[in-house]
């Protein structure tokens, strides 16, 4: 039986490491695939609703993102955001921006473009995807009263499962696991069952209770 309880513990701890490797690229994936449909619905409405400038200026944040160059990326990014703040277009390119920004290895930078839309954005939705990202970042330099503040705003019923989980993320780092396993499971019971990401709490779940 020790010998087993070993095993599950060696288990639990891979899960953990993986987890934690992966939770940023995982999560930032799913968060900007909402980012980007919505971006697209932003560019129809406001290229008949702003001006032409604003247009172009995103258009070119658009090419610098497809590029390997952060510093373009973080310019093209600040000019829409700068000249054209309280529209659509600059809420999404500071969240993209700070995505490559992750990628690229400069979370305080990301965590700044992250601020910004938290406090300049006009859609609910991109502030609760901000708060995600961020209170993400914070989990990683261990700031976790800080990141379970940002979880604990008030956010969009379409975000649930997603800040339950971190939540959840948060709690398991500090070693409370009990609580931990209640918003896995909050999490799991918001989170779509078709959602692939619902199996990804359903392991952790399964090796919280392993681990107990």
């Amino acid at each position: 039986m020790a010998a087993l309880d070993l095993q599950e513990q060696e288990q639990l701890e891979e899960l953990k490491a993986w987890w934690k490797d992966n939770r940023n690229q995982i999560l930032g994936a799913l968060l900007i695939s909402f980012v980007a449909i919505g971006g697209w619905r932003g560019w129809q409405y406001y290229h008949q609703n702003q001006s032409f400038q604003a247009a172009i200026l995103y258009s070119e944040f658009v090419r610098q993102l497809q590029g390997s160059d952060a510093g373009r990326v973080n310019d093209a990014a600040a000019a829409v955001m700068d000249k054209f703040a309280s529209t659509a277009y600059a809420s999404r390119a500071a969240l993209l921006a700070a995505q490559a920004n992750e990628n690229v290895k400069d979370p305080a930078r990301a965590k700044t473009q992250l601020q910004w839309v938290i406090d300049h954005a006009g859609e609910a939705d991109l502030r609760d995807v901000a708060r995600l990202r961020l209170a993400s970042l914070l989990l990683d330099e261990a700031k976790y009263a800080e990141a379970m503040s940002m979880l604990n705003t008030e956010h969009s019923p379409a975000f649930d499962g997603l800040f339950a989980d971190l939540r959840g993320d948060v709690l398991s780092a500090q070693g409370k696991t009990d609580d931990a396993r209640s918003a896995y499971k909050l999490a799991f019971e918001k989170t779509d069952p078709n959602s692939m990401y619902r199996n990804l709490i359903k392991m952790k779940l399964d090796a919280l209770v392993t681990g107990k």
